[in-house]
């Protein structure tokens, strides 16, 4: 099992492929196996790397521990240190994106591109508010699921994939009565609430691409706009009749666009 270690706690990671690194961050409920039906397609061009933060899937665990996305940010860092890179195109959807854009502010000359999709610059009451709700509902793993999942979708997708949302149900219950994954998902739901880079935007020194989603109700389609409004080399894509769960919803064109914008050869025009 890949691994390496960071101020002695081992994270886990995988690489695909070969070529222009490609780092892909996780969403907040999301692990390395997350990705396992886009990784052909990602890794057809680039180096795609994956790793799982801290309270994610085999890395260690923060029992008793409270923390920031800054450690977060540290682990992408060390990551392309124990790989020998200098610098990598990072993306990232929801929490992940949050992290691939403080590590962009963080370490500007480390990031070669920028990907957010579904992305805010700050936590606010509107996310704040439904963060604490996913934690006060995280006694029963029917009311979290409920109060959780629900609105990560698109009423529409929600309701003509509504078999697949029950079989989603099922897989998903169970693993939300778990004391430990639902621990380490109340940890990293709080690591968000100190979450703001408003003021640091202007330190993005990349080329950026920002995906919104029409119908997402987590972070909508504002955040996204006040991002691309504050970020100097940006580039703004509104996916249409999808939720905040871009990756189940439009999976073709989430590749597409990842793959895309990481592969683009540096292109100036004389207009």
């Amino acid at each position: 099992m890949p691994t390496f270690e960071m101020d002695g706690r081992h994270i886990y990671f995988e690489s695909h492929g070969q070529g222009r690194p490609l780092v892909l961050l996780n969403g907040i409920m999301m692990s390395c196996v997350s990705w396992q039906p886009f990784i052909e397609a990602l890794s057809a061009n680039n180096r795609l790397l994956l790793v799982d933060f801290l309270d994610q899937g085999k890395s260690e665990k923060m029992v008793g521990q409270t923390y920031d996305h800054g450690i977060q940010v540290q682990v992408v860092r060390r990551l392309l240190e124990h790989l020998n890179l200098q610098s990598a195109c990072v993306a990232g959807i929801s929490y992940g994106s949050e992290v691939a854009l403080e590590f962009a502010v963080t370490y500007p000359e480390m990031t070669d591109r920028l990907i957010l999709l579904n992305a805010t610059a700050a936590t606010g009451w509107w996310l704040g508010d439904i963060g604490r709700a996913w934690n006060l509902a995280s006694g029963s793993g029917e009311a979290y699921y409920h109060t959780a999942i629900p609105v990560i979708y698109s009423p529409d997708f929600y309701t003509k994939r509504h078999a697949w949302m029950e079989n989603r149900k099922k897989l998903l219950i169970p693993l939300f009565e778990n004391p430990d994954f639902i621990g380490a998902m109340r940890r990293l739901t709080d690591s968000s609430e100190s979450y703001d880079l408003r003021d640091r935007l202007d330190q993005v020194r990349c080329p950026t691409l920002v995906v919104s989603c029409q119908e997402d109700y987590l972070t909508p389609l504002k955040e996204q706009e006040y991002l691309a409004a504050h970020i100097k080399d940006c580039h703004h894509v509104i996916l249409p009749n999808c939720g905040h769960a871009s990756m189940y919803e439009q999976p073709a064109l989430f590749a597409s666009l990842i793959a895309g914008f990481a592969g683009l050869p540096q292109v100036k025009f004389d207009i």
